[in-house]
Formats: C-alpha cells, sequence, structure tokens
C-alpha cells in the first residue's frame, strides 16, 4: 500500500505519447512529458525501446524535445522542440538527428509554430503546417473577419495556417498553400508527388473541412469533397490509390459521430463511408495525466487495413478494418488507448486505465508491456480504482457510472461525497486516470462520476442533447445521484457538492439555480450567459447555433431562459467561481457576471482568478497553478462539507 494522493504528485507522472516504429520495426520512438513543480514548467524528451523488450533509452536530452518521427530510410529522426527558446519566446523548433545518436541540427524555427511534421518520400524533405501571421504595425488590432481568437493560441483574426515544406540540403522552408482559409493537416503520398491537406475554408463554418490532393511538381489541386462534412485525420493507401479520412457530415450537429471514409485519391467519384457502428471514432475520455487535451486520433492504413480509435461506453479501443469489410476488434478491455503505431502485424500502443497510469505496449500474438516508466509512482502513491455502477433512467435509458470510494482508514460510516461533471459535453468518463479525482478521494470525499446524456461512447441519439441543456442531461445527474446513495450505504446524501469544468462548469451553475440539494458547488471555465459566451467564445457563434439550436435575435427569450445567469437569484448553495483570464473557449466574463450577480444578491460566493492559463488549465496549465487550483477545490469542500466533523 502506497500513500494517498495528493495535488503535488501531479509531477510524478510520465506522460507518454505519439509512439513510432522504426521502418525495420525493430525500435519504437516516443515523446515523455513531466511536470517540475520547482520550474513551473514541463520536460520532454524523446525516448526509444526496443520492440523485442530487451530495453528502454533516453535518445534525446533537449528538456524540451518532443514528436519524434522516424525517416522512411530509417537514417534520421525529425522532433519538435523549444530547447534553444527562452521560456517567453513563442514558437517552436524542427530538428533532425541520426537515428544512431549524435548532435541534432536545428533546421527551421517558427515563432507562429510548426505542427503535424511529416517526412516526405525521399526522406530529404519535410512537411508541416504553421500560421501565417500579418504583423501589426503598432499595438492597435484592427479585426476585419470572425475569429477573434482562438483558445490556447491567442489572437488569430491575422494568421492563417498553411502548408511549408523544407528542403534539409538547403534548409529553406518553403510556403505550398496560400489563401484565406486554413489548414488542419498535411499528409504526403508515398510516391512522393502529392501531398494531401484538410482545408476549412469559411469562417462562419469553420467545422467545415474539405480534403485536396495537390501535385508538388505542377502545384496543379483536386478537390476530394463537397463542403459538407467535419474531417479530422487522414492517411494515404499503401499505393497512393485512395485516401481514408474520419468525419461526419453533421447528422446530429457536432453531436454526430465521426465514421471512416474512403475516397479515390483521383477524384471522380464521391467520399464512401466504410463503417456504420453507432460509436465514434475518437477518444474523449477525461484525463489530466495526458500529454495533450483530448482530440482528434491518428488513422493509420497497413496493408489490407486501415486502425483506428474507437469510444465504447468508458472505454475507448483499437479496431482495424479491410474497406468494405467488418471492423476487427484490435485492443479492447477496460481501458484507454491513447495512441499507437502498426508495423506488419504488431502493434505498439500507449493506454491507461482508471487506476494505472500510461505505459507503453506491445501486442502480437499476445500483449506485453514495453515501458515501467510510471512504476514509481504507482509504488509511492495509492491509486483507487472506482467501483462501477448503472441504472435505468426514468424515461428508460441505461446511464452508466462510477464511485471513488476513500481508503478504509478514512471511512466513516458515512462520507460526504462530490457529483464530477465531465466537460464537453461531449466527453465521458471511464477507464482513465484522473488525478484530480483521486487527490478528492484520497482527502476523504466519494466521488461520483457518470455519463449523463450529452456524453460520448455511446449513440449519435444518446449525445444528441442540442438545444435541451440543462433538461435531460441534467435529470439524468439527480437520477444518478439518487441512485448512489441509495446503493452505495457510505455516501451521505446529506452532504453533497457538485462540481465541474467547461460544460461541467455550466451544469454546476445550472444546478444551483434549480436545486438546494447541494451543501457546496465549483463551477470552473462555466458558461452563465448564451448570450455574451455566443459574442465572446472563439467558438460563440456557430457553437451556440448548434448547440442551443438558436441565436440571439431569432431566439432571445430561448437563450435567456437556458442561461443559468437567469436563475442566480434562486441560488442557495455557496459557490466557488473559478476562471482564466486567457480562457477564450468561455471567456473570463462568463465566470465574473455569474459571481457578480451572486454577491448582489447576497449569495455566499468565493472567485479564484488564473493569470497566464486558458481553457486547459486543469490539463496543461503551468504545474504550480494546477496544483493550487485543486487545493482551493479541496478547501471549499471542506469547509463545506465537513465542517461538522
Amino acid at each position: 500500500m502506497g500513500r494517498p494522493v495528493v495535488p503535488e504528485d501531479i509531477s510524478h507522472y510520465k506522460m507518454i505519447s505519439n509512439p513510432s516504429f522504426s521502418p525495420d520495426g525493430k525500435k519504437i520512438s516516443l515523446s515523455v512529458h513531466q511536470a517540475n513543480l520547482e520550474e513551473d514548467a514541463y520536460t520532454s524528451d524523446i525516448w526509444i525501446a526496443s520492440s523485442d523488450g530487451s530495453g528502454l533509452t533516453r535518445f534525446a536530452y533537449g528538456g524540451r524535445d518532443y514528436d519524434p518521427v522516424w525517416s522512411h530510410d530509417g537514417r534520421e529522426i525529425l522532433f519538435l522542440s523549444r530547447r534553444s527558446l527562452t521560456k517567453d519566446e513563442k514558437g517552436n523548433e524542427l530538428y533532425v538527428v541520426s537515428a544512431g545518436g549524435g548532435e541534432a541540427r536545428r533546421i527551421v524555427r517558427r515563432k507562429e509554430g510548426i505542427e503535424g511534421p511529416q517526412w516526405g518520400a525521399d526522406s530529404n524533405s519535410i512537411y508541416f503546417v504553421s500560421p501565417v501571421t500579418e504583423e501589426e504595425k503598432d499595438d492597435v488590432r484592427v479585426v476585419r473577419r470572425i475569429g477573434l481568437w482562438y483558445n490556447g493560441r491567442g489572437f488569430t483574426y491575422n494568421s492563417r495556417t498553411h502548408v511549408f515544406v523544407v528542403n534539409l540540403r538547403t534548409e529553406d522552408a518553403k510556403q505550398l498553400t496560400t489563401g484565406n482559409f486554413d489548414v488542419t493537416e498535411v499528409q504526403p503520398s508515398h510516391d512522393g508527388k502529392k501531398v494531401a491537406y484538410l482545408a476549412a475554408l469559411d469562417d462562419m463554418k469553420p467545422y467545415i473541412t474539405d480534403l485536396y490532393v495537390r501535385e508538388l511538381e505542377t502545384g496543379d489541386e483536386l478537390k476530394l469533397t463537397s463542403s459538407d462534412a467535419s474531417i479530422t485525420t487522414l492517411v494515404w493507401s499503401p499505393d497512393d490509390g485512395e485516401i481514408a479520412f474520419t468525419g461526419n457530415r453533421l447528422a446530429h450537429g457536432f453531436a454526430s459521430h465521426d465514421h471512416l471514409w474512403v475516397v479515390h485519391a483521383g477524384g471522380g467519384s464521391q467520399p464512401v463511408q466504410v463503417e456504420h457502428a453507432d460509436r465514434n471514432k475518437a477518444n474523449t475520455l477525461n484525463s489530466d495525466v495526458r500529454t495533450k487535451p483530448h482530440g482528434p486520433t491518428r488513422i493509420m492504413w497497413e496493408e489490407d487495413y486501415v486502425y483506428f480509435l474507437q469510444a465504447e461506453g468508458g472505454a475507448v479501443h483499437l479496431l482495424r478494418l479491410r474497406p468494405g469489410k467488418e471492423a476487427e476488434l484490435v485492443i479492447g478491455g477496460e481501458r484507454s488507448v491513447e495512441g499507437f503505431d502498426v508495423k506488419g502485424k504488431r502493434v505498439a500502443f500507449v493506454a491507461m486505465d482508471s487506476h494505472h497510469p500510461e505505459e507503453l505496449y506491445l501486442k502480437e500474438t499476445s500483449e506485453r508491456p514495453l515501458t515501467s516508466l510510471n512504476s514509481e509512482v504507482q509504488k509511492e502513491v495509492d491509486h483507487l480504482p472506482p467501483r462501477e455502477f448503472s441504472f435505468t433512467a426514468s424515461d428508460g435509458v441505461r446511464i452508466d457510472g462510477w464511485v471513488f470510494q476513500p481508503p478504509s482508514h478514512l471511512s466513516k460510516e458515512k462520507i460526504p461525497a462530490i457529483l464530477y461533471v465531465r466537460g464537453g459535453p461531449k466527453t465521458a468518463f471511464g477507464y482513465s486516470l484522473m488525478h484530480e479525482l483521486q487527490v478528492y478521494t484520497a482527502s476523504g470525499f466519494a466521488v461520483i462520476c457518470t455519463n449523463p446524456r450529452g456524453s460520448d461512447g455511446y449513440t449519435e441519439e444518446f449525445a444528441d442533447i442540442r438545444g435541451e441543456y440543462g433538461k435531460r442531461d441534467f435529470m439524468d445527474l439527480m437520477e444518478a445521484l439518487d441512485h448512489v446513495i441509495e446503493n452505495f450505504s457510505f455516501v451521505d446524501g446529506a452532504r453533497v457538492a457538485i462540481a465541474g469544468g467547461s460544460y461541467g462548469g455550466f451544469m454546476t451553475n445550472w444546478a444551483v439555480g434549480h436545486t438546494d440539494r447541494f451543501r457546496a458547488a465549483v463551477t470552473d471555465r462555466s458558461i452563465a450567459s448564451w448570450m455574451s459566451f455566443f459574442g465572446t467564445s472563439d467558438i460563440g457563434t456557430y457553437f451556440t447555433e448548434d448547440q442551443m439550436a438558436g441565436d440571439p435575435w431569432a431566439d432571445e427569450e430561448k437563450l435567456l431562459a437556458l442561461s443559468p445567469l437567469r436563475y442566480a437569484k434562486n441560488v442557495k448553495t455557496p459557490l466557488l467561481v473559478v476562471h482564466s483570464f486567457e480562457d477564450y473557449r468561455c471567456w473570463m466574463v462568463e465566470g465574473l457576471q455569474f459571481y457578480t450577480a451572486l454577491k448582489y444578491l447576497g449569495k455566499e460566493a468565493e472567485m479564484v482568478l488564473f493569470p497566464g492559463e486558458n481553457h486547459d488549465l486543469s490539463r496543461t496549465g503551468k504545474p504550480k497553478h494546477r496544483v493550487a487550483r485543486i487545493k482551493h477545490y479541496l478547501g471549499w469542500f471542506e469547509k463545506h462539507l465537513k465542517a461538522e466533523e
């Protein structure tokens, strides 16, 4: 038995990403990130594991190196880095190093940032995407298009993201695409004659993306899609004759699941959907001990199969299919597959579960771990597995959930509980590690997590709560709480708090305005008013229109009625409001106006603001701020749920 988890343990986790086979399949490169509380920053290094399990070595010692990719000839490895930049300098750098080791050479630096680098077929060129910024003449900002800013990136009104190629002999970076659109991904073909890329053409609908193929010699381009779908990622077939991609045609708006599609690379036909399982092709499980927040997940086309991740309840699995055939399960179980690579019949993958951090594994005929990077934290601290439950909601639909019970030496006959609401809304709880929830449990609270309507991992109908926020989803949460109080005897139903961030923050605001059953509440990076969210969020116009099924002019009363701010006068629950100054997803005005309303109305409220942080504070913020945030949560829970103790 280890000691209880504390907030500072966030610095002990090794967060693993980007597993990549060498061309001969003998080695696997990976990125390893770790929070450093002393420096209040993150370190990142490149490691290489032998695929036969014979060893694991640190390959690069820059302290800020990440995202390695092997060249096709196996001689070199590219990686991104910030090793020569100061803490305040923007952007990153692209390096190349011999696969045998030695001094890495910097190829290019861009203050705007380099994303998604990929080797060209000849191993002498590298493709990537990067913003192109129109510099202001002074500090006065002149904005002429929608899209003022973007969370985590800052002001974006004067920039476009385009494709670049850099020649390793000359080290000159050449911009390949130009225009008033944004490229989200680029993939060169295997024969080196073409590149495929995804581009968002309409600023009013940046979620609509199109697939293009560009002939490198002539510059001729072919558009393969019809501006009617949201496409997330792509891959060439081994013979370059087809392109597979994940995406959807928004049948259920932003609640729609991504599916797998295939289109002829030479055009002449429409994309064909090649799988139809009513599950999302993405990893949207909540975790605060992975490298990046959840988002689009890569797909691979190896030999005859396309490999992809699929959400399944509280798990994320790896599947594969031959186009035209049924999908096959490759990696299953009660866990979250975080990343993968395939070489022949072998699969390298990173996975975690609800009480074990990430490690690298290899699947052949059987499965075995290749790393034990988190073995020390596993020995030192006591990660507790949750107890799973499910119940039938009042309308007959099954709802899944999990309860974390504190260690036996802290548990009394009845203990206070926290109903923790996930963000999204289309994310999920399940078999992924949440350090934050482990801390609350170790501190003597039962923690209740559930996947109400709106969650990922189930059907599109289950995920679709457009125009219905605060209705069936709220009922699911309250019914889940009733189920837990009735079936888990250690939960004190008279001492329960509610907390959550993003959509979970909205729901916390909504809950305290519609019930007084909670002793305390914490709302984080929340939404208080759909009217202000519409005009200030980086996604406000199209997200509000989709999720609320309306806009401020045609549906003013509806948006006001669905805004928690309207019900502030009803609040009786002490509320802690947490927000970040640079949260452009749910701008600080959301937390501020709700806090102001509560104080004006004589309610008990407190506000905690974090400078220099954005919407992803709880997952990628400065380590000291992440620790401070959890401690503020704990202090509020201790004050209001344990005062009589």
